[in-house]
């Protein structure tokens, strides 16, 4: 197969603004492939929505450029619609194009984007009092939507050493949290320190939080973190890095698909990087609603 026309949804600020040289240099690829690419600059998550939806009904494949949150905020337009996602990387986070690689050279990547099969995978809805939204990756609250509500408004970069020091420096006053979660159903009481519903394996710029989550089994990973004394939460930061924390005391891990967490204070929600509001926060997975390019079969096909 090849694909001819294309939309690409850039981010202009993503990257430290980099993202809108990345695609000049994709774009010409594709262009130098034979491919139609129109390139439309987004000016806020709704907006590159909306740029989105008008793409699919065009029948054009959709590239997202930028981070996470703009991903999440492209598919939102394309979900149900049958039209192809592209993820092109050119955030700082880039968890989702973790799942999805794409070539780092620019022909190499038009290649890819032109012939790699697409396939259904599955998106979250999360809906807080803030509102709803679709995701890709996760959603989150606790320690880590709090240390990256703090690493965004120092402005820190959205690397993986960025959030695990906002991390410590919310660990030095933070006090474990009385959540109710309820699972399909059933309530489950918790107390501890984080909660993540994820879709995909990774979040916060490259920590694998979920590392058996996959984007087609019409399930969410739910991973928790219990309420672990300090000195006990810093192999768990380390751990992060390389998806060995599961098998760590304090730290559990299931799958459903819907999870309403709420919790005994205000806290911060993120969904893919993020703000999404404060708790109470429900997730519910609807399975196969996005046609995914370069996203991998789990049969090895």
């Amino acid at each position: 197969m090849s694909r001819e026309v294309f939309t690409a949804v850039v981010n202009p600020a993503a990257g430290a603004g980099s993202a809108p040289e990345r695609i000049i240099r994709v774009a010409r690829a594709l262009r130098e492939g034979g491919a139609a690419v129109t390139v439309s600059f987004s000016r806020s998550l709704g907006h590159a929505t909306d740029l989105a939806a008008e793409a699919a009904v065009r029948g054009h494949a959709v590239l997202a450029v930028g981070g996470d949150g703009l991903v999440g905020a492209v598919a939102a337009g394309l979900v149900g619609t049958g039209a192809e996602l592209a993820v092109v990387p050119a955030g700082r986070g880039n968890d989702l194009a973790r799942a999805v690689p794409l070539p780092a050279d620019p022909r190499w990547a038009a290649e890819s984007l032109r012939t790699l099969p697409a396939r259904d995978v599955d998106v979250a809805e999360a809906e807080s009092e803030a509102g709803g939204r679709v995701v890709v990756g996760g959603v989150y609250t606790g320690i880590d939507a709090a240390a990256n509500d703090l690493a965004n408004r120092r402005r820190l970069p959205r690397r993986p050493i960025a959030y695990q020091l906002a991390a410590l420096a919310v660990m030095a006053r933070w006090r474990p949290v009385g959540y109710t979660l309820t699972v399909d159903g059933q309530t489950v009481p918790l107390t501890g320190h984080t909660v993540v519903v994820a879709n995909a394996p990774w979040y916060g710029g490259g920590l694998r939080v979920a590392p058996t989550a996959s984007l087609d089994d019409g399930l969410m990973d739910l991973v928790t973190v219990g309420a672990l004394p300090r000195r006990r939460m810093l192999p768990v930061l380390s751990a992060l890095r390389h998806g060995t924390h599961l098998g760590l005391p304090g730290i559990a891990a299931s799958r459903a698909r819907e999870v309403t967490i709420e919790a005994d204070r205000a806290l911060p929600v993120y969904a893919d990087g993020e703000p999404l509001g404060r708790c109470p926060v429900t997730v519910r997975v609807r399975p196969g609603a996005l046609r995914l390019i370069g996203a991998p079969d789990p049969a090895g096909g």
